[in-house]
């Protein structure tokens, strides 16, 4: 079983493919970093806007570096909160797209539960 995970929760637009719940195939992040030091703090606004241009790239070289096409994934993971409304928005919405255009189950996902469980990894 291969799933592809999108994470857009606050500031890092992320996306990686797991095979069997435990092999990582793939991990690619865009960082806002360099974008929120200037305001001494995450502005959320600012970081919901900077999730829309990395995301489709993020995506697609997540799937280029696991050698994988879209027809050979299982399913497709979203963070679904908590987190930023306005950022997580954006991973969820695109995963609602992909997933009603390859036709792959969505599974939402907990961020809180998503550090714990990443431990297994």
């Amino acid at each position: 079983m291969k799933i592809l995970g999108i994470e857009s929760s606050c500031d890092e637009t992320a996306a990686a493919v797991v095979e069997d719940g435990t092999k990582i195939l793939s991990n690619i992040l865009a960082s806002q970093v360099e974008i929120h030091s200037r305001y001494g703090g995450i502005v959320p606004e600012v970081a919901s806007r900077h999730h829309l241009l990395p995301v489709i790239p993020v995506v697609e070289q997540a799937l280029s570096n696991a050698i994988l096409a879209p027809a050979g994934l299982s399913a497709i993971a979203v963070t679904n909160g908590p987190g930023l409304a306005g950022s997580w928005l954006v991973g969820v919405n695109l995963a609602k797209a992909l997933a009603l255009a390859w036709d792959l189950p969505l599974i939402g996902i907990n961020h809180l539960e998503a550090h714990i469980y990443a431990n297994w990894l």
